[in-house]
């Protein structure tokens, strides 16, 4: 891993998001890429779906729609125990959800005059699961609970073609969304699945839908990009981040693994530690070579690690690393500070935060209860993580009666006027003359 020295250094607001390691040229050509195949979707469906499962998965003739006997062979045989922790996984998301749902809110702003303020569930959700170089049934359960508990009447879900399971979506992927009452489901992969939710594929039956979600590498979150305003998504969930900030008190051993477990996700994930002592960064840097050496996906790790996107970066005080995390906003944060508790609220862009030395990101990746699908690529400034709000529409209804009309007709005719619009007063005024 790089080192950044920020030390020493007076940094604007503009300086300091320059300093930040990313990968911005991989980004810039995913995006190209990933509207060239969207259009391809959009303009040859089913036709454009299997040459990119040909391409990009190694696989042919395989059925895009998935039968249903497939979900429930792949149920039928998931392994005791991994059938127990999904299980388990799926309660604490559910419940968690659940309190991403407003209640209905009615304010009454005179005798007659009411406002509801309600949240709608949208129709149709299409939710993508990666595949490839790993397998994410968790991802299954962090899109489907929270649309379910939205009230989501229609769900359908897609992962790639593995050319290892016969051009099967991998078996844990399906028993997962079985589990869940998942029956349509695609096999289709890529930016190339975003497209085909975006536009339909009227071939395998598939409709459009009102929101895409899910998280996956650089070209599935750039082929959100090219959808939003056709369709709705969610963040861009891209390669993975996570951003230590650390203190002299920090175990250099739970850091450098943290760092390792989420560089073994793609070769595009970004492992950033921030810190004002110096001696925890070497000691940490050791420790992740160490690791990295040992780890069963030492290749990928070590592409994330040695990559642009990857850095220790050395700050000269608290304040410093509050800024640059702030900056940075990273998907994952995680907190290694002798006063964590009291630390976090100073940081306010992230897409999760991870408190203390027992809250790792694999923790929020399985079993927390928080959602795992989480804005990358510094949206955590200003776009939130996936929860139940995903798929709700705020929707304000209004009703006024004769009399609290005429309480506001003269200020209506007055704005109306003002504005030059003397129809909008007109059908004001249409209701007080026979």
């Amino acid at each position: 891993m790089r080192t950044i020295d920020l030390r020493g250094r007076e940094l604007s607001p503009a300086d300091m998001l320059a300093a930040i390691p990313r990968a911005a040229q991989a980004r810039a050509e995913a995006l190209d890429a990933a509207i060239r195949i969207v259009d391809d979707v959009r303009d040859r469906g089913e036709e454009a779906l299997r040459e990119q499962a040909e391409r990009f998965d190694g696989v042919t003739g395989h059925d895009l729609r998935v039968p249903t006997s497939h979900l429930s062979d792949a149920l039928d045989e998931l392994s005791s125990d991994v059938r127990e922790a999904l299980e388990e996984a799926i309660r604490r998301v559910r419940v968690a959800s659940a309190a991403q749902v407003p209640p209905p809110q009615v304010t009454q702003l005179g005798p007659g005059a009411r406002i509801t303020q309600r949240w709608q569930p949208v129709h149709r959700v299409g939710v993508y699961i990666p595949g490839g170089k790993a397998v994410y049934p968790s991802s299954v359960i962090m899109n489907v609970v929270p649309a379910q508990v939205a009230g989501v009447e229609q769900i359908a879900l897609a992962s790639p073609p593995q050319a290892d399971q016969g051009g099967r979506i991998h078996p844990t992927i399906l028993a997962a969304a079985a589990l869940l009452g998942v029956t349509e489901v695609y096999a289709m992969g890529g930016a190339g699945a975003i497209g085909a939710f975006a536009h339909g594929v009227p071939e395998i039956g598939l409709d459009p839908v009102d929101v895409v979600s899910g998280p996956g590498n650089n070209y599935v979150a750039s082929a959100k990009r090219a959808v939003t305003g056709v369709v709705g998504t969610d963040s861009e969930a891209g390669a993975t981040e996570i951003l230590v900030v650390a203190d002299a008190s920090a175990d250099p051993r739970l850091i450098a693994a943290d760092l390792v477990s989420q560089a073994e996700h793609d070769e595009q994930a970004s492992a950033v530690l921030v810190t004002d002592a110096p001696d925890l960064a070497v000691r940490v840097a050791a420790e992740v070579e160490r690791l990295a050496a040992a780890t069963r996906h030492r290749a990928r790790v070590a592409a994330a690690l040695a990559g642009e996107q990857s850095a220790i970066v050395l700050v000269d005080d608290r304040a410093m690393a509050v800024a640059f995390s702030n900056a940075y906003a990273p998907e994952h944060l995680e907190l290694h500070l002798d006063d964590a508790d009291d630390a976090a609220s100073a940081f306010t862009s992230a897409g999760a935060v991870f408190v203390g030395d027992h809250t790792p990101v694999s923790l929020g990746d399985y079993m927390a209860g928080s959602n795992h699908v989480l804005p990358t690529g510094g949206q955590a400034r200003y776009a939130p993580g996936l929860g139940a709000y995903t798929f709700l529409r705020p929707q304000q209804v209004i009703s006024y009666d004769r009399a609290a009309l005429a309480a506001v007709r003269r200020g209506v005719v007055a704005l109306a006027e003002s504005e030059v619009l003397p129809a909008h007063g007109e059908a004001i005024e249409a209701r007080f003359t026979a």
